[in-house]
């Protein structure tokens, strides 16, 4: 059985967008079972763990002898069990991955650099200056995804690793207008987010986080 390497808790602000999500939401719609290895900060910097993720991050998982990190390339290899998140055609399977690396490659980076901006150096007095560049090019990348989405329901024809991806990139912008802006986007984010196996991977990230503040006495407050 797949081991899935997550943390024990994170902050607030985090849940629910941890990736392991991805992986979560990756096994529940491929109908894979998997068991949870969660780990806190010395666990994270142990030699032992530094050997399945050179980075300490999460996730990792392993299987048998397989040993892999970053959620790409693991949510890429649970969809190349069989499961519908790759296409049976090559064609189709090619452009689900594509968009797999397009939602990594060129719509996480500047989201990732406002979420930076906004919860981990929101005190510095240089944010406020770099924050309109960095919304500049949020938003020619949104745009550029809207139209191509138009009035699809996704990416391509039907839901692949790829909107399980980009959708888990736009939740990132959940403490902003910047999806809600855009219609198209909003539905998009909206219709990925409805499928029961992603609600069901949410509710399992989120239980092991209220679990550990129910243990520990940490108030509970709302999570992304």
């Amino acid at each position: 059985m797949i081991t899935l390497t997550a943390f024990r808790w994170v902050p607030p602000f985090a849940q629910g967008q941890v990736r392991d999500l991805r992986v979560r939401w990756a096994l529940e719609e491929a109908g894979l079972p998997y068991r949870e290895r969660l780990i806190g900060i010395k666990e994270q910097a142990s030699a032992e763990y530094r050997a399945l993720q050179p980075f300490g991050q999460v996730p990792a998982i392993e299987d048998g002898e397989l040993r892999l990190f970053e959620s790409g390339a693991i949510v890429l290899e649970i969809a190349d069990r069989g499961s519908h998140l790759l296409p049976a055609d090559v064609v189709g399977r090619a452009r689900a991955r594509a968009w797999v690396l397009a939602a990594l490659n060129t719509i996480e980076p500047p989201i990732m650099q406002l979420a930076g901006l906004d919860f981990f150096y929101k005190d510095q007095p240089w944010t406020q200056s770099a924050r309109p560049t960095v919304l500049q090019a949020i938003g020619k990348r949104l745009d550029e995804l809207a139209a191509w989405l138009g009035q699809r329901d996704y990416l391509e024809t039907s839901f692949t690793a790829g909107d399980l991806m980009m959708s888990s990139v736009l939740r990132i912008l959940k403490h902003t207008p910047l999806v809600s802006e855009r219609p198209a986007l909003q539905a998009y984010r909206d219709r990925c987010e409805a499928r029961p196996a992603f609600r069901k991977a949410l509710a399992d990230q989120l239980r092991s986080f209220a679990d550990y503040e129910a243990a520990h006495g940490v108030p509970r407050m709302p999570a992304a």
